[in-house]
């Protein structure tokens, strides 16, 4: 029973903090666009629209209620789906998120799958080669990258790869339920771009992690007791050294969502941020408000996920709970505290 109170408490603590964020952000977002100043009903009818017009196209779109009513409105539909409809085109905003989204989708999972590949091989290699060329040279790649912004990375790519060497587009994009072949010619360069930030994170608090982790007693006794370098490693050391790493990947997940932004702009994607750009030039406040809760959502989800991980797979998350649980229930058990 205490287990299950504890893995009840754990999974309070980590969907409470999401929860509030949530309801924090998405608050801010609608008053962004609701206290915005414009008059959504004047814009769609044009500047021949009557007064009585304008009052009745309001009505319609709820802009008529208190504040409140509006936003708690808004919440609820969209939390059962419903994002409300564009102002100017009368296509359902979750329709054309739903086009746009799984664009954004696939090249984030590519992006990460590249900066936990990429940047854990090179973490693990140069910790277990410290002080080699191969650790330096990880070392000065990474300080490089965390330098340099995504646009250059992708400027850099599409001139080596699109244009001097012509081995892949510069842009455009196909479905991966299409063609996959083709969806990884036009993604693998974004997402190359969006990774190589992440990819030095990781690979420079994970080489830390293992450097420190590989030099405690545990890893000298077996090492002594004859088990293997790789099984030792694997089994043992990355659980205890791999939470920085995962805090580092958690961390970028929001940076990816914004170099999303100037990627599909830059490779001409049809993703969710030039969804964005585009209802924002037309004050489409529907749209706007749709495509940031829809990315709220993902920065919070992902996050959730990574903490999970987080608690799963290291020993100190969980180690951490019993502490605090044992320091909870001690004055009970030894009687009253000093």
């Amino acid at each position: 029973m205490s287990g299950f109170t504890g893995a009840l408490r754990a999974a309070v603590r980590l969907v409470s903090v999401p929860v509030t964020v949530f309801l924090i952000a998405t608050f801010s977002t609608y008053a962004l666009g609701a206290l915005g100043g414009a008059n959504p009903a004047a814009t769609v009818l044009g500047q021949d629209a009557t007064a009585g017009q304008i009052a009745q196209l309001n009505h319609q779109f709820g802009l008529d209620k208190p504040f409140l009513v509006q936003y708690f409105d808004w919440l609820g539909h969209a939390l059962t789906g419903n994002l409300g409809v564009s102002y100017f085109t009368s296509i359902p905003v979750a329709t054309s998120i739903g086009q746009a989204f799984p664009v954004d989708l696939s090249l984030a999972l590519l992006a990460l799958g590249l900066a936990v590949v990429f940047g854990g091989a090179a973490g693990i290699t140069a910790a277990l080669r410290r002080g080699g060329w191969f650790d330096r040279a990880v070392s000065a790649v990474c300080s490089g990258l965390a330098t340099v912004p995504p646009f250059l990375v992708g400027i850099t790519l599409i001139v080596l790869f699109a244009v001097v060497f012509r081995l892949l587009p510069s842009g455009g994009y196909v479905p991966f339920t299409q063609d996959p072949g083709q969806w990884l010619r036009f993604a693998i360069l974004p997402s190359i771009a969006l990774s190589a930030e992440g990819a030095a994170a990781i690979a420079r608090q994970l080489r830390t992690s293992l450097v420190g982790a590989l030099q405690e007693n545990y890893v000298l006794g077996a090492a002594a007791r004859g088990l293997s370098v790789r099984r030792t490693l694997f089994r043992h050391v990355l659980r205890n050294a791999a939470g920085p790493a995962l805090t580092v990947l958690g961390v970028q997940i929001p940076l990816l969502i914004g170099g999303a932004v100037v990627a599909e702009k830059m490779f001409a994607l049809p993703g969710v941020a030039q969804l964005a750009l585009q209802a924002g030039s037309e004050r489409d406040v529907p749209v706007i408000q749709g495509a940031l809760l829809v990315t709220i959502g993902v920065v919070l989800v992902s996050n959730i996920i990574v903490n999970a991980v987080l608690f799963r797979i290291t020993p100190q998350a969980r180690r951490g709970t019993r502490s605090a649980r044992r320091r909870v229930t001690l004055p009970s058990v030894g009687g009253a505290a000093a």
